[in-house]
């Protein structure tokens, strides 16, 4: 990995550390606020990544629709779904309800 890749995920983690308990972002939020709008992706590598830190709240990045797309990383079936639930986000198939009452955009919170 390259270093500035590392710079840039470690940037990442910083802004999820922020997320607030019972709020989600989406991983093309993070990349936007980050000035890398076309990186959302890469926000996905680094938040594949986050799971040897336990104060990355990776739970809370979801795609653009809600979707819990990275819910594979987690262990056990639906341990991303549960750690929502348990902050209160409704969650039904694998997507966020009513995205827009529990999203949190850094580039608007964050000023």
């Amino acid at each position: 990995m390259k270093p500035e890749n590392q710079n840039f995920f470690e940037r990442v983690y910083e802004v999820a550390r922020l997320i607030p308990y019972g709020k989600v972002t989406s991983y093309g939020a993070i990349a936007k606020y980050l000035g890398a709008a076309r990186s959302a992706r890469m926000v996905g590598w680094a938040m594949n990544g986050s799971g040897k830190y336990e104060d990355v709240p990776a739970h809370r990045v979801v795609n653009r629709k809600g979707l819990l797309t990275g819910k594979h990383h987690f262990q056990g079936t639906n341990l991303m779904q549960q750690l929502l639930e348990s902050e209160g986000v409704e969650v039904i198939d694998n997507q966020i309800q009513n995205l827009e009452k529990y999203f949190w955009d850094p580039s608007k919170e964050l000023v």
